[in-house]
């Protein structure tokens, strides 16, 4: 779990607009972690987590596209039923407002990443470094010791 800078890139809702800006990124060998992107009648919004927010803020200055920067907490999970979920009801009991959110698929048993928009990111990254750790305790409680060898 860590904090991330995810830009918002503010597009004109026309074609090859996306494939255009996602081959520039490709060209400044920009590695995308998570994206979305939503739409309405007037421009589109990209939403882009990156390994490197240096060079995704040139690319975007280079191309003079109009874009703003945000704080959002990015949370490894298993890729099983439940997993987000567990996460935003966490959230939720301590009273921390996700304003949206988002994940990458992941391949089948393995892991996804989940993007949140929080007001608060420091306490929720607390509150689930908490969970984590009671959650750590409790599987390691719960464990068996290994039964003797049969001779």
């Amino acid at each position: 779990m860590n904090a991330e800078k995810q830009f918002s890139i503010f597009m004109v809702n026309k074609p090859g607009i996306l494939a255009q800006l996602l081959a520039e990124f490709a060209r400044a060998k920009v590695n995308i972690n998570a994206l979305t992107v939503m739409d309405s009648v007037e421009h589109g919004v990209l939403r882009v987590v990156c390994e490197s927010a240096d060079v995704m803020r040139d690319v975007l200055s280079h191309l003079n596209m109009q874009f703003n920067e945000t704080e959002v907490l990015c949370i490894t999970l298993p890729n099983r039923p439940g997993a987000f979920a567990a996460v935003t009801e966490k959230l939720a009991k301590a009273h921390i407002n996700i304003a949206y959110a988002y994940c990458t698929a992941g391949a089948k048993g393995g892991k996804t990443t989940a993007i949140l928009k929080v007001a608060d990111v420091k306490k929720a990254m607390k509150i689930l470094k908490d969970m984590a750790d009671s959650d750590s305790n409790n599987r390691q409680a719960m464990r068996r010791s290994p039964a003797p060898r049969k001779r």
